[in-house]
Parts: C-alpha cells; sequence; structure tokens
C-alpha cells in the first residue's frame, strides 16, 4: 500500500508509529551578521579583510584636504630681524611651535650664552671680544641651520642684524645658511621696545640708551625691500599670523 506523506504522525490507512526523519545538520548562519557566533579561524588561516566603503563610496563626494593658509607645508629658512625688546625670539618660538610641518628655531642669543666662562656681556660694551663670540654663534647657528634644512626641516633665527653693516649682517647671514634665506623685518615703536626690554633681567636687558640707539639704527630697513613688521598693537599669535603671511608673500613674489 502507498505511504502517507506529511506530518510525523502515521501513514494513511497503517496502525502504528511511523519511523522518525534522519537527523537534518543544521543551516550555517549568514556571515557578518551581528550577534551571531562566527567559529573560530582555523590555525594558519587568516579571513579576507572587509573594508569598510570610503566616504566617496558611501557619499558619491570626494573630500578634499583641509586648506593650509600661508607658507603650508614648505621648507623654509627664516631670518627675524630686530631691535632688542622686539619679541623676536617669542615670535621665531610660537611660529616654528604652530606650523603643521616640522619647524626648528635656533636662537642666536641662547648660542652665545652657551659660552659660559668668559662670556663676552653686551652690558659691558661692544669690543673685539664680544664681535668675535658674535661671529662664532652666527657660524654655529648657520651651521645647526642648514643641517635641519639638508633633513627637510624648516629653520628660523632672529638676531638684530643692522642695515647699514651687511657684509657681517645680512650677508653674513646668507653666506652662513645659504642664499634661499627669507628675512623678515619685526620693528615696532620706540617706547615699545623699551617697555619690553625694562622686563628682561639677566645679559638679555641693555641700557635704556643702548635699546634707542639700535632702533634708531634699525630704521634704516625702511625703503629696503624686506617686508617689515610693526607688532606695537599684535600679540604674539597676531606676529606669528603677520610673519606667516609676509613669508607666503614672498614665496610667491617675482
Amino acid at each position: 500500500m502507498q505511504q502517507g506523506v506529511g506530518g510525523g504522525g502515521a501513514g494513511w490507512g497503517q496502525p502504528g508509529p511511523h519511523p522518525a526523519a534522519p537527523p537534518q545538520p543544521p543551516i550555517a548562519p549568514a556571515q557578518g551578521w551581528p550577534g551571531q557566533h562566527q567559529p573560530p579561524p582555523q590555525p594558519g588561516h587568516q579571513p579576507p579583510p572587509h573594508p569598510m566603503p570610503s566616504l566617496s563610496e558611501a557619499t558619491g563626494h570626494i573630500p578634499l584636504p583641509p586648506a593650509v593658509a600661508g607658507t603650508g607645508g614648505a621648507v623654509l629658512a627664516v631670518l627675524l630681524i630686530g631691535p632688542a625688546g622686539a619679541g623676536k625670539t617669542t615670535v621665531a618660538r610660537h611660529w616654528a611651535s604652530t606650523r603643521p610641518v616640522p619647524t626648528a628655531h635656533v636662537s642666536l642669543d641662547d648660542v652665545r650664552e652657551w659660552v659660559c666662562s668668559g662670556f663676552a656681556d653686551p652690558q659691558a660694551g661692544w669690543n673685539e671680544h664680544s664681535e668675535a663670540q658674535y661671529r662664532l654663534a652666527r657660524r654655529t647657528c648657520g651651521f645647526a641651520a642648514r643641517n635641519y634644512l639638508a633633513n627637510g626641516i624648516s629653520c628660523i633665527l632672529d638676531d638684530a642684524v643692522f642695515p647699514d653693516r651687511p657684509v657681517v649682517g645680512l650677508g653674513g647671514w646668507k653666506r652662513h645658511v645659504g642664499p634661499t634665506l627669507l628675512p623678515v623685518v619685526l620693528l615696532p615703536g620706540l617706547e615699545i621696545v623699551l617697555e619690553r626690554n625694562a622686563a628682561r633681567s639677566g645679559n638679555r636687558r641693555l641700557s635704556d640708551e643702548e635699546v634707542a640707539r639700535i632702533h634708531g639704527r634699525m630704521a634704516g630697513w625702511y625703503g629696503s625691500g624686506l617686508p617689515i613688521i610693526d607688532n606695537s598693537h599684535l600679540d604674539v599669535e597676531g606676529t606669528a599670523r603677520a610673519l606667516d603671511e609676509a613669508l607666503a608673500r614672498a614665496l610667491t613674489g617675482p
């Protein structure tokens, strides 16, 4: 007689229990669904990665890199010129520390003060010893700057360079660092540099007469063609931003 089909009951017309169907293997869950147990990977087998879709694949838009104003990622050699109290060292350090690329600050005053015994104190006046130590410090700073530049690191130096002494001033720096050196002059008003100088101490503080004399000689940079920033009413951040803008113009100019 024909066997019944369907449920687990007895076949049609056949009394008694029907033999149970053989067990079926479980259905494997879909891969990648959350909350489901995944079998551990076999030794020596690495499952293929599942890369996340990029932003352009997900939205159809191409992400653009963030815009960087000013000098951006250019490798630069900069000389920040100004009288005592202009804020050269502070501004140079801030500019170097806030650039998006590696940038070093080499302070001439710091290098001069490496000489401990026999230091030629500028407060004692200008003489052959202070002249010799200034020249040595400039050569040392230039050597350090060239090493940084050779390794792709920008460098900013600061010095009170006088326009009426081009051989030992700006010309000397270009010999030490290289012809691509970009000079910028920081020249606030006299009352500002006197106030800032008064807040100094130790070897960095000069007499008011010396500060006024240096400031007067710096006026010769007007008409030189170099970028000049009057930071009398700018804070450190604003002056560093003005410096970066001046350098960007110098890079794109003739």
